[in-house]
């Protein structure tokens, strides 16, 4: 068994626990040595920063912040930053970790990565916030660059965001250095085809296993848990296709439609209260209910560990497709298998995002904005090809999705390792 940091009771959930988990599954699965285990397992580094800021009452606020490098063997680190109350060390190292599988699973040349800081945003001025990100991105600027680490914006975090820490690094370095971070403003080096990318990549994965078990999307019944950067796309882009969303919650509550919900509707209903809670002929149902609510395929799209042991015995859905990183438990992933329900992973489903990081990063390196016809067709061929070799390799394995994908994930680090050898 390979020595895991930070061990915690067993009734907790620990989502680094859980990583390391799946992937010694997947090196006993390929049959990889323990040493290579340990290598791949090993976040390579891990830097936790105050963030000192000044409030606008003139007090000084401390927030703690941490940028995690897990394995660059495959390219420079990639993965978002996150504001969060609940960011801690083993959340970001987990999440670190299915950046590095993520990046393999897609096949672009990147490492994971992750950071964040433990703070509520909302709490914040705006003033206050870009304070904080700014002294956030000069503690962890050393560990960041275009050929090193590409933050990118995650839960809480945006294109202002992003902004902010370009300039930032910029000033440090004393040139522009627009490649530093991806998810930016079209006026600063963002890309055409970068919004809604994440949800673009869900929507094509969800179409793809229809496709695969024969199933019509116009039959389907969907709920979705979350109404965020993820969340809220994919009403308009899965009703596109034909479903019908009956359910959705966001922080305030669920709602529940059966005739199913009118994206444009809900949206403007959004922007006046708030929140989904209230959407003109919905019953109100609680959130943690959402998944039991009559339904075909099953989306979490906020935050991890969602989906437990319990969330998986009462789901209604026949597939789910993970939207969110790492929403599902150990235990609940364990139970969806023994249901024969089909779970489109993470790393896979929604790596439409990082892909379109690795355009515009590589946009960014080329000085030239690729049109957003071109940037379209490159996302989605390099999603079909994902999937359809994920699909391939889980029949050749005879595992589930989940399984397969980390294998499949594993292998190509491990590849890269391998070719790289051990320094000295």
């Amino acid at each position: 068994m390979v020595t895991r940091p930070n061990e915690t009771p067993p009734q907790e959930f620990n989502p680094w626990l859980h990583v390391c988990s799946l992937i010694e599954s997947a090196g006993e699965l390929l049959g990889l040595d323990e040493g290579m285990l340990k290598r791949i397992i090993a976040p390579e580094r891990v830097l936790e920063v105050a963030v000192p800021i000044r409030m606008d009452s003139g007090e000084v606020a401390m927030y703690t912040g941490w940028r995690i490098q897990h394995d660059t063997s495959r390219g420079p680190g990639k993965g978002g930053i996150r504001f969060h109350p609940s960011v801690n060390a083993d959340e970001i190292a987990a999440l670190s970790a299915d950046m590095s599988i993520k990046c393999a699973v897609v096949n672009i040349p990147y490492g994971g990565a992750k950071g964040g800081v433990a703070v509520d945003p909302a709490l914040l001025s705006r003033a206050e916030l870009e304070r904080l990100t700014r002294r956030y991105a000069f503690s962890i600027a050393p560990m960041i660059g275009p050929d090193r680490d590409i933050p990118a914006p995650d839960i809480n975090t945006d294109t202002q965001v992003m902004s902010w820490i370009m300039d930032t690094v910029s000033m440090l370095r004393g040139q522009n250095t627009p490649g530093v971070v991806t998810g930016k403003p079209l006026a600063i080096g963002g890309t055409l085809g970068h919004a809604g990318a994440t949800s673009l990549g869900v929507t094509i994965c969800t179409a793809a296993i229809l496709q695969r078990m024969g199933r019509l999307a116009n039959e389907q019944r969907v709920v979705i848990q979350g109404y965020g950067k993820v969340g809220a796309p994919l009403v308009k882009l899965l009703s596109d296709r034909g479903m019908k969303i009956v359910g959705i919650a966001d922080i305030r509550g669920a709602i529940h439609v059966p005739e199913g919900i009118n994206h444009l509707r809900l949206a403007e209903h959004v922007a006046e209260a708030g929140t989904v809670v209230g959407y003109p002929g919905a019953e109100l149902v609680p959130a943690d209910l959402l998944f039991t609510l009559p339904s075909d395929i099953a989306i979490p799209a906020a935050l991890g560990g969602f989906v437990t042991e319990d969330i998986a015995k009462s789901m209604s859905a026949s597939i789910m497709v993970e939207a969110a990183n790492g929403p599902t438990t150990g235990e609940g992933a364990a139970v969806l298998a023994s249901r024969n329900i089909p779970v489109v992973p993470d790393v896979l489903a929604n790596a439409g995002g990082v892909v379109a990081s690795y355009f515009e990063w590589a946009q960014d390196l080329q000085g030239f904005m690729w049109e957003r016809e071109l940037f379209q067709q490159r996302l989605e061929k390099t999603m079909h090809e994902s999937f359809n070799h994920i699909w391939a390799r889980h029949k050749d394995l005879n595992v589930t999705l989940r399984e397969t994908a980390i294998a499949v994930g594993v292998e190509r680090i491990a590849e890269a390792t391998e070719l790289r050898g051990l320094f000295p």
